[in-house]
């Protein structure tokens, strides 16, 4: 059975994001056009999906983890604030975001909140992630043009 575990994570990021948005199972809300990711950005997130990813992303962690919190999540999405001359410390990440996608997960039966503290995975999460790893594995199968990294061999 194939796992997240078995799929680099940037590519199953990549195909998770594009299956929430185009099978609707989270949302973009209207601010999120006009909103930074956190105190530490600079800027405005340059990709149209960056919603989607940071999404598919945080499912993805609450996968390889369990009973995480939104203050784990903004530890673990955190950057170097740039303080011009100064040097530069750290900062967390904004967790309006995070939050609202935690919500909508739960709303889809994605996450659940957990019986001690913060919120945890369902079965249907799961599946869903497994099934996107199922199709990134297929597809490396068929297509043999694909690069793979192979490992060093001693």
């Amino acid at each position: 059975m194939v796992t997240v575990y078995d799929v680099e994570p940037g590519r199953l990021i990549q195909r998770a994001a594009e299956r929430l948005e185009k099978e609707g199972i989270i949302e973009m809300p209207e601010w999120a056009l006009y909103v930074k990711m956190g105190h530490g950005s600079e800027r405005l997130p340059v990709q149209r999906n960056w919603y989607f990813v940071r999404a598919a992303s945080i499912l993805r962690k609450f996968y390889l983890k369990r009973n995480l919190g939104i203050g784990k999540l903004r530890g673990k999405y955190s950057k170097r604030k740039n303080l011009g001359v100064s040097p530069s410390h750290r900062v967390k990440a904004g967790g309006k975001i995070l939050r609202s996608i935690a919500q909508q997960f739960e709303k889809k039966g994605f996450l659940k909140k957990a019986e001690t503290k913060g919120r945890e995975i369902t079965a249907e999460g799961r599946k869903f992630l497994d099934r996107v790893s199922r199709e990134i594995i297929s597809e490396e199968k068929v297509r043999p043009d694909v690069e793979r990294k192979e490992k060093p061999t001693k």
